[in-house]
């Protein structure tokens, strides 16, 4: 889960190269699906549609993989939630703005999972920056470090965070022979490349360098370079 080149930060991680708050009230972050500023009908409503075809689904018993897989996006959605709120909080780039509602929503159908499987919620009670497992505590940290540096950065973690969901998505749904479990992986995976292309064009835009770390080069050109595509969780 760690990435390559990233050294370690502590919770408390100051404010380094931030430039704008956005007018966000210092330690005052959105944490509910209704507070994100980028929410929509059309998103609720997907959802929700979302969460009467997983309770129509049968309660089969899932594998360890298949729990462990699920465990591990819900956590792994909040990074992105997470790193976005306060991306977007320091530099004002709107895509982290209209991201952090999608990633609200891609935990939200990760936990309508968890609550179908009787699994528990690894992000219970947990504010946001805050994390069950210790190597997401890590990656977190990792990532805030860097983002917090400069604007270029800023992106450069957005675009590592879209690929590492990408690929840990398709790994998840490798695991599974769950109709349900894969109909939801993949239309958290079509949100993925979406987002990956809004942070692609502001690297073209910025001008700055990124090599990809968890996809090979052609298919992360690939996915950067194609069209949006249609997906209610967006």
């Amino acid at each position: 889960m760690e990435s390559q080149g990233m050294r370690g930060a502590g919770k408390g991680a100051g404010r380094l190269g931030c430039v704008s708050d956005s007018g966000q009230q210092q330690g005052r972050f959105p944490t509910m699906l209704e507070d994100m500023p980028d929410h929509s009908a059309h998103r609720a409503q997907h959802l929700q549609q979302m969460r009467m075809e997983i309770s129509r689904s049968p309660r089969e018993q899932l594998s360890p993989a298949e729990q462990e897989g699920l465990l591990l996006m819900r956590e792994e959605e909040k990074i992105a939630r997470d790193v976005y709120i306060r991306l977007y909080a320091c530099w004002g780039i709107r895509p982290f703005e209209n991201i952090t509602g999608s990633e609200q929503v891609h935990m939200d159908a990760v936990l309508a999972l968890l609550e179908h499987y009787g699994l528990p919620d690894p992000a219970q009670g947990l504010g946001v920056g805050e994390f069950h497992r210790a190597e997401l505590q890590r990656l977190y940290d990792q990532l805030m470090e860097r983002g917090l540096q400069s604007r270029e950065d800023a992106i450069r973690v957005g675009l590592l965070i879209e690929e590492l969901d990408i690929d840990d998505l398709q790994k998840a749904a490798k695991q599974t022979g769950k109709a349900i479990i894969r109909a939801v992986y993949a239309e958290l995976e079509r949100g993925s490349r979406n987002h990956l292309r809004a942070f692609y064009r502001w690297k073209e835009k910025l001008g700055i360098s990124y090599q990809p770390q968890h996809m090979a080069p052609e298919p992360f050109e690939r996915i950067a370079l194609s069209p949006h595509e249609d997906c209610g969780l967006d």
